[in-house]
């Protein structure tokens, strides 16, 4: 009976821990999930409003955020494009930890730019903006290049494959369409054949017509008789 007792707890306590583990991993991904969309609404809104910006404002603060716009546009798609290739193609893994590196500048210089545009004094920010143009054009050719790179990887990767495929394709329709292809010496050879089995049959009916002698004076007039069906047929002469 104690046996049963101490079973019946360690299941117990089992299946209290497992609740508490699933609990614990739905809160987490609920918790994820809730983080990623606040972060994407987020994104959505400084992006609506550094495009605002860019367009609305003149001057130093509209620069600042065309400069912001353009850096974090150009390293989104740049994440997205090896993030999509590298689960398909694993030499991208090395790309997309160069990427990860050079995310480490452009967050910097994305903060620096944040700062700027709070700052009152707009003579000394105006003096900095040709450099800060400069390191966001490395920064966003570096990640242009390796965006362009997977993607020219990844198209060649298809063109392969399809000139492959059309081989193959092109070998089966070969395959399947077998009866188009004829022999041209046994066609001629059947031809020769038959010609000779014709002359050989007339010159055997020609023989056994010599054997047979002269034909009855019942026969049929010979020149009612046609030798080949495209002559018309001599009439009869009639008596009076």
């Amino acid at each position: 009976m104690e046996a049963v007792i101490l079973i019946l707890g360690l299941l117990f306590v089992a299946f209290m821990a497992l609740g508490v583990y699933v609990s614990v991993k739905v809160i987490g991904a609920a918790k994820r999930g809730v983080d990623r969309t606040i972060t994407q609404a987020r994104r959505t809104v400084e992006e609506t409003t550094l495009r605002a910006k860019s367009y609305g404002q003149v001057g130093v603060a509209g620069e600042l955020a065309q400069l912001r716009l353009s850096l974090r546009t150009s390293m989104r798609a740049t994440q997205e494009a090896l993030q999509a290739g590298v689960a398909e193609d694993a030499s991208l893994s090395e790309s997309l930890g160069l990427f990860q590196r050079l995310s480490v500048h452009g967050r910097e210089l994305d903060d620096e730019l944040k700062r700027l545009e709070r700052e009152p004094d707009r003579v000394t920010v105006a003096s900095l903006l040709p450099g800060l143009k400069q390191r966001t054009e490395r920064i966003t050719h570096s990640a242009e290049s390796l965006r362009w790179a997977a993607r020219d990887r990844a198209r060649q990767f298809a063109d392969d494959d399809l000139a492959a495929l059309n081989t193959q394709i092109d070998v089966e329709a070969g395959a399947l369409r077998h009866w188009t292809v004829e022999e041209p010496s046994a066609g001629a050879g059947a031809g020769a054949g038959a010609g000779a089995d014709g002359r050989g049959g007339e010159r055997a009916r020609g023989a056994r017509a010599g054997e047979e002698g002269p034909e009855a004076l019942t026969s049929r007039d010979p020149r009612a008789q046609t030798g080949y069906p495209w002559q018309k047929a001599v009439r009869p002469e009639t008596t009076n």
